[in-house]
């Protein structure tokens, strides 16, 4: 899968999956990384951790080697190499 990388408030970094679903983005403090889901009323933080946990480096690499899943949770899950 490859990201849309576009500008949106609050991120120094902000990625989106090729259907815009889900986005990837990195706080403009750089010191968290966010996994969103496009809702009806915008884009929802569906899932966040520290960027010593889970950079966006590894998660964009990881998920760069498979398809776009159909859910969040899927996505979250090859993300994180589960």
């Amino acid at each position: 899968m490859y990201f849309v990388t576009t500008k949106r408030a609050g991120y120094a970094l902000f990625c989106t999956t090729p259907s815009e679903r889900a986005a990837i983005g990195v706080t403009d403090d750089q010191q968290r990384v966010h996994l969103l889901a496009r809702t009806a009323a915008g884009w929802e933080v569906r899932h966040d951790w520290p960027v010593g946990e889970h950079s966006h480096t590894e998660l964009l690499t990881r998920l760069g080697r498979v398809e776009e899943p159909e859910t969040i949770e899927e996505l979250v899950r090859l993300a994180l190499g589960a």
